[in-house]
């Protein structure tokens, strides 16, 4: 190819000699070639020489890059070559000695520079004679692997409902005791703490939506006087307890198992009780139970303290003599064919956790996306247009992701999850400055944050970057970086481990093919590529990845 290049360039030489000896460059060469997109742009290095003793000293050679493609052209900037005898602006070729050639062009990708050439166009100036010489092509086709790098191959993040079957309540009610006693008192079993307790039991046992999970009765001594009595005591508070309820859920016709519990010196109440009271050196007392882990020892230090100590058995001891009746209830929610009849017929009936579980119990993309549009418009929770936006982007509908998803940030604008989320959105609408910014606030997100850092370093061309980002990440979007890194063992390596491979994971293995010259892989790849997603036949077709196949049969039959 550059061969031809070179032939080219003699005669549109030769023909502006003829008419001046102001010289085109020889020995033209471009980088890269064949021309690649790097982030969102086409950008060259074009070199070559002047020949010596050619370069009229009173010519003006220009130089314009322009890119051919799809019946449209892109110009470049164009460059300017003087005569040394030449005063206008312009890089000066000397006569005898000739010159160096070198110009840059950039251009914004477009899709359709697939089949792409780049041409010099020059025009040539002597005096006030001007002629525009033949452009002649320097470069074929664009290299656009890069642009398989996709937002759309990192997975979003679901936020979960908090949605429970079954919730536990627990509630209590305490029968105290007098000092060495264990007789029950009427105006302790009669009181309204203990008759809601009651009552509560009763509800939990008719009610079809409660059960009684557990019921326990606890029964405790203060931590005063010798173990053998507090044992003592302890055990017959429980005891008692325990017969009273028993008889009070006969009468209600509640049948549960009970289970009991004793503490003989309640020395975790006692400390519980200190720290909350106003008692004048309470501090020194809790140092005292800090400093002895014997219960006699205990006791008798906190007895030494004499001033404080009456204190402590008018208002602590006698609230630690009880015993302790707990309830804990089951709470039974909705079943999942009621959320689902709710949710179509009166959601108003479902609270958010409810209506956001319900969109987990379809497969329906359309249902699903009328549930979460409901939870949004009646509880405004952030999870329900996140989820959303997930449904959107999922469908390549990324405006509407887009939107979604600021929504849920206008409500939660640091949840990691949303913005991980909206960077991707970002990054597959071409908005790579906004997906950054979101990124920079996705630290802590459940998303693979790693992997799309390395997508948005790919996008941008930053391929350093993204290699150290990807790390060992098995998908797509590293195996395009390491194509890139020319890594075509490790690409390879990456796509077989790729989780679930798709259209874009074979044809990725078909170029790693066609790099290393594989023909077997080229086609076998190919084909699963083609198979998975059809439209990838004509971009094959216009791949300079497999320009040297394009000629053979085999290749042809799988993308025609």
């Amino acid at each position: 190819m550059k061969k031809g290049l070179f032939l080219v360039s003699v005669v549109a030489a030769a023909m502006l000699t003829s008419c001046g000896s102001v010289v085109q460059p020889e020995q033209i060469n471009v980088n890269p070639s064949p021309l690649a997109v790097v982030g969102n742009k086409v950008n060259a290095d074009i070199t070559g020489t002047f020949p010596v003793k050619k370069f009229d000293k009173k010519g003006i050679l220009t130089v314009t890059p322009v890119l051919k493609f799809d019946g449209r052209e892109l110009v470049g900037e164009t460059a300017t070559y003087v005569g040394e005898k030449i005063k206008d602006n312009g890089t000066v070729v000397k006569f005898k000695e000739g010159g160096k050639y070198s110009q840059s062009c950039s251009f914004d990708y477009d899709p359709a520079m697939a089949k792409s050439e780049l041409y010099l166009r020059f025009t040539a100036k002597k005096g006030k004679k001007e002629i525009e010489i033949p452009e002649v092509k320097v470069a074929d086709g664009l290299v656009a692997t890069a642009k398989l790098a996709q937002a759309e191959d990192n997975q979003t993040v679901l936020t979960a409902d908090k949605f429970q079957r079954i919730i536990q309540e627990m509630q209590e009610a305490d029968i105290k005791f007098l000092i060495q006693q264990s007789n029950l008192r009427s105006s302790e079993t009669g009181s309204q703490e203990v008759k809601n307790l009651q009552a509560a039991i009763k509800d939990a046992n008719d009610d079809e939506k409660k059960a009684i999970n557990k019921l326990e009765v606890s029964g405790y001594a203060s931590p005063d006087g010798g173990m053998d009595l507090n044992t003592k005591l302890a055990d017959q508070r429980q005891a008692n307890a325990q017969k009273f309820l028993q008889q009070q859920m006969k009468k209600d016709k509640v049948n549960a198992e009970i289970e009991a519990n004793t503490t003989a010196e309640d020395w975790e109440g006692f400390q519980k009780a200190m720290e909350e009271s106003n008692i004048q050196d309470k501090e020194l007392v809790l140092r005292v139970l800090s400093m002895y882990s014997d219960p006699e020892e205990r006791e008798a230090q906190i007895k030494n303290l004499s001033n404080v100590y009456k204190t402590i058995a008018d208002e602590i001891l006698p609230a630690l003599r009880r015993s302790r009746l707990i309830l804990t209830t089951d709470l039974i929610g909705k079943s999942d064919e009621e959320i689902q009849q709710l949710v179509k017929e009166d959601p108003s009936q479902l609270n958010v956790e409810e209506m956001l579980y319900a969109a987990t119990l379809t497969e329906d993309k359309e249902e699903k996306k009328a549930i979460y549009q409901k939870a949004a418009e009646q509880f405004g929770d952030f999870r329900a247009y996140n989820n959303l936006g997930m449904i959107y982007f999922e469908e390549g509908n990324i405006a509407e992701a887009r939107r979604a998803y600021n929504k849920a940030l206008e409500i939660e604008p640091n949840n990691a999850d949303v913005n991980y989320n909206a960077a991707l959105a970002a990054m597959a609408d071409g908005d790579l400055d906004k997906a950054e910014e979101h990124l920079g606030k996705a630290a802590g997100t459940s998303g693979d944050l790693k992997a799309a850092q390395g997508t948005l370093y790919t996008m941008k061309g930053d391929y350093k970057a993204a290699k150290e980002a990807y790390g060992n990440s098995a998908t797509n979007n590293a195996a395009v970086q390491q194509i890139l890194d020319e890594d075509y063992a490790g690409a390879r390596q990456t796509l077989n481990n790729v989780k679930e491979p798709n259209a874009t994971t074979a044809y990725l293995l078909a170029v790693v093919g066609a790099r290393t010259n594989d023909r077997d892989a080229v086609y076998s790849n190919l084909k699963v590529a083609v198979e998975r997603d059809a439209e990838l036949k004509a971009k094959a077709q216009d791949d300079i990845e497999f320009a040297k196949f394009a000629e053979d049969e085999q290749f042809a039959a799988i993308v025609k």
